[in-house]
């Protein structure tokens, strides 16, 4: 994922509390990595299914620590 652009779930916070981040602007893939660990693997995901999961996630369907935004 060399030359990424890298953005933090908007549920991170500078005490603590990373999450996620995903790279934006890669056509048709939604790469993302763990936020502690940037320099560690990234995993991804076809861009249609990362949207419906986090459509389900917004709509309360799946119970987690993290949501993108």
């Amino acid at each position: 994922m060399n030359g990424a652009v890298w953005r933090k779930s908007s549920y991170s916070n500078q005490e603590g509390g990373d999450c996620v981040e995903v790279a934006d602007g890669i056509p048709g893939v939604v790469p993302v990595r763990d936020s502690k660990a940037p320099h560690g693997p990234a995993l991804s995901f076809d861009a249609r299914s990362w949207a419906v999961f986090i459509g389900q996630l917004k709509a309360g369907q799946h119970r987690g620590s993290c949501l993108l935004t």
